[in-house]
């Protein structure tokens, strides 16, 4: 009749059934055998906890259970490593208490034996059973605040009386949020006032009243809330308005009392945590007419200065130094506008004032001025923007940080409102060589690094002088259509410019500007070279770099005794005869200048009687041996002379005409540029910004 009854019992236990059963060792108890192992797994239901007892373990013994071993893991972390022989007691008393799971968890255990045994172990036999886990008592974090209740496979929390369970089902808090809507006057405490307030509070009283009235708050001396050492809330009073929130309140500091809140709606809102025993607070509300405030809007003051206004009094608004007025989402330039006081205690109109905006700065884009941390910017009062040249062969010419003023516009620390620019590093060749056209040197590719050639129509030289720009002799480029003229760089071998793997730039002109005073004519038919000067503009910006590089411009009026010429032109055969002989590469030579007499002797022209004209527009130079020759017109005359340690190097010369190379008077008149810097920057600037304006 027992195990009858106790079948029954049994039967009627729930759905789901209890995890139990022995997990033991292949061949257990007769013993296990070499290279035996085994795997076995199995999961708690939720609420629940799953453990073996071992009752048995006979294994053979080794350093860190290194041959034959079983293995226990609780969702996939080991928890025990066992081998040798264990007594049952110790099982019990050192062993089994760690074999369990957590909550809902997994144990998994595994065995294996190595290759020999020197004697036969039995092996291990254990009992694993899931029992429920009761979260009450062994679940420290379980969450309620007040009472726990277990239950198999869970547990659930209660309230004392006058408290109910919140929405977390953890939380036991009190019903204390009130809606006195259309009271003009009552009070308000915190829960259980005067004694200490209810943990986990959660407040919220709701006021509210015609428009046209405000609402007066005025608070008890025992203000009592809890706040922590350094001053933080813990918990916490808030007074809430359409217009913002004020506070958390806290400690022992009342609130403004009596506390115009400046609104017909307000929220007083209170929140404790679950532990402490302070008092709260008490007020007292009442309504008043309705005060507009003395502030109108941030970041401004008004005029005339009152600590409240009444209906239809004015004050003008002054936005701050850096901010402007803002109407309906439009910036405008003023900082002043008149606003009226409503009876229903606002301003109107109430624009905001906000900071000025100085947008971002008018910089060509894909230039070689460029923002640093272009994806940070902020363009607003007060903020920073800073410039650099995205090329080692350009300087920034101007300040490099900028702020935005409270006019809207970027000033420099130096108080420029134009933007820096990005100015190329003229007459720095990057390679050089010492060394000492007619009885010169063969150039290697880097050192003079701003000589162009020019082929067509007329053989001759040019020099660049920034990167869109270059100058050579007038009479050289006289005859050439604006656009068609080509010029050659970054090349010593005029050869390699038929070689399409060759590193030689090509640049073809935009336009091309001859003095104005140039006396027009061919070299076989003039006596007068004055004005031999001629800008041209390239279709578009070259990349500079070791091999391509401006040559400076002169200081005006200055003056150079020694100078280095070079040229692709006519050069003297290597046998030393008057056989002349177009140069395929770049040749140069140091010179120096002639006194102005031996200039003056001028030779004849070569198809006139009258000896050619020499101007204060014109130098001559050359040296034994060492001269300009046919071919070499718009080349340039460097100064100092090219050698290592004596740059920046300056345009003074351009060559312009000379005696036939055959006499070897090894004389060369040049154009001094010193004379035409002023006409070369004004004409450069009047270009640019005429091609900035057509954009």
């Amino acid at each position: 009749m027992i195990r009858l009854s106790l079948l029954l019992l049994l039967l009627s236990r729930p759905a789901y059934s209890m995890l139990l059963g022995w997990v033991e060792s292949p061949g257990y108890p007769t013993g296990y055998l070499p290279h035996a192992s085994m795997n076995w797994s199995r999961c708690a239901q939720k609420g629940h906890t799953l453990s073996i007892k071992l009752i048995h373990l006979d294994l053979e013994d080794s350093h860190d259970c290194e041959n034959d071993a079983v293995k226990v893991f609780s969702n996939g972390n080991l928890i025990s490593v066992l081998c040798g022989k264990r007594e049952f007691e110790e099982l019990q008393s050192t062993v089994n208490p760690s074999l369990l799971s957590s909550p809902g968890g997994c144990l998994s255990l595994t065995f294996h034996s190595d290759y020999s045994n020197t004697e036969r172990h039995t092996g291990f036999r254990g009992f694993y059973s899931e029992q429920d886990f009761d979260e009450c008592k062994d679940d420290p974090d379980n969450g309620c605040t007040q009472f726990c209740h277990n239950y198999i496979g869970g547990y659930h929390c209660s309230c004392r009386h006058g408290y109910y369970l919140d929405v977390d089902k953890h939380t036991c808090t009190v019903s204390c949020s009130k809606d006195l809507s259309g009271l003009y006057n009552g009070d308000i405490s915190s829960p259980s006032w005067p004694a200490s307030y209810a943990d986990n509070a959660n407040c919220q009283y709701t006021l509210s009243v015609e428009a046209t009235l405000q609402l007066e708050l005025h608070f008890s001396e025992d203000f009592d809330v809890e706040q922590s050492p350094d001053g933080q809330c813990i918990d916490a009073l808030s007074i809430e308005t359409p217009s913002g929130i004020l506070g958390p309140f806290c400690g022992h500091t009342l609130p403004p009392s009596p506390f115009l809140t400046h609104s017909h709606r307000v929220k007083i809102r209170f929140t404790s945590d679950g532990f402490g025993t302070n008092k709260g607070f008490s007020l007292h509300f009442k309504t008043r007419d309705k005060v507009c405030p003395a502030v109108v809007t941030s970041h401004s003051t008004v005029t005339p200065q009152q600590p409240e206004y009444h209906e239809g009094e004015t004050v003008t608004v002054t936005c701050d130094l850096g901010y402007v007025v803002n109407t309906d989402g439009n910036q405008t330039l003023s900082n002043q506008y008149v606003a009226i006081c409503q009876n229903t205690g606002v301003w109107t109109p109430n624009y905001v004032c906000e900071p000025v905006d100085c947008g971002l700065p008018d910089i060509p884009e894909g230039g070689i001025l460029q923002l640093v941390d272009s994806d940070n910017i902020h363009s607003q009062y007060k903020d920073q923007i800073q410039f650099n040249c995205s090329s080692t062969y350009y300087t920034l010419e101007g300040d490099d940080l900028y702020t935005c003023s409270a006019i809207g516009e970027w000033v420099s620390g130096g108080g420029e409102t134009e933007m820096p620019k990005c100015i190329e590093v003229c007459g720095k060749p990057e390679k050089y060589r010492v060394a000492r056209i007619l009885g010169g040197e063969d150039a290697k590719l880097g050192e003079i690094p701003w000589h162009l050639l020019i082929k067509e129509p007329n053989r001759g030289g040019a020099s660049l002088i920034n990167d869109r720009w270059a100058v050579t002799a007038a009479h050289v480029v006289e005859t050439a259509e604006e656009t068609s003229l080509r010029l050659y760089g970054g090349l010593v071998d005029g050869k390699t410019i038929r070689d399409r793997f060759s590193n030689v730039v090509i640049m073809d002109s935009e336009r091309i500007i001859i003095h104005p005073d140039y006396n027009k004519g061919t070299p076989c038919s003039t006596s007068n070279f004055d004005n031999d000067i001629a800008l041209i503009r390239l279709a578009s910006r070259v990349n500079l770099g070791p091999n391509l590089l401006p040559i400076c411009l002169p200081e005006v009026n200055s003056v150079d005794e020694q100078g280095t010429v070079s040229g692709w032109g006519k050069a003297e055969s290597k046998t030393g005869s008057v056989k002349l002989y177009t140069s395929a590469l770049l040749k140069y030579a140091h010179i120096g200048a002639y006194p102005l007499t031996k200039c003056q002797d001028t030779p004849s022209a070569p198809t006139a009687n009258e000896r050619m004209t020499f101007t204060n527009n014109m130098f001559c130079a050359g040296a034994d041996g060492k001269d300009s020759c046919q071919q070499d017109s718009g080349s340039p005359f460097v100064s100092p002379m090219l050698t290592e340690g004596n740059e920046p190097y300056h345009l003074t010369g351009i060559v312009s005409w000379g005696p036939p190379c055959e006499e070897k008077q090894y004389k060369g008149y040049y154009t001094k540029v010193a004379n035409y810097v002023d006409w070369i920057k004004e004409t450069i600037d009047t270009v640019e910004k005429s091609k900035k304006g057509e954009r």
